[in-house]
């Protein structure tokens, strides 16, 4: 079911539970897969020493690159991403390629799909 998309799909990526170098690995490594809104030189932010964290970004899926190379990440992370079925299909074999991945939950609506995964080291 790869065929092209007459628009643009974007999934939203949420990622927390994790230091900001791995959330960097994270945005890096999706970023290499597919245009996002995050700049290359923009690296997540540790504003605060002990509130958790939540770094935000919008991958746009319709074309892949090259990309998803194993990462290694020294810690889990906790990735949710809302989109369309087929984008967030996309953004899911990406991260399989590049992590270990365990569903933790998803939700089906009626155009929209929300996955929750723990990513790790493969």
């Amino acid at each position: 079911m790869d065929r092209e998309r007459p628009h643009e799909e974007s999934v939203s990526v949420e990622i927390s539970g994790c230091s900001k170098e791995d959330a960097r690995i994270v945005f890096d490594t999706l970023g290499e897969c597919f245009a996002s809104d995050r700049g290359a030189d923009e690296a997540p932010q540790q504003l605060h020493e002990t509130r958790p964290m939540v770094w935000l970004g919008t991958f746009e899926v319709t074309e892949t690159h090259d990309c998803a190379r194993p990462a290694r990440l020294s810690s889990s992370v906790e990735a949710d991403a809302q989109g369309g079925y087929w984008a967030i299909e996309r953004l899911r074999t990406a991260l399989d390629s590049a992590f270990a991945v365990r569903d933790l939950s998803s939700a089906s609506g009626d155009q929209e799909r929300e996955l929750h995964v723990l990513l790790e080291s493969r």
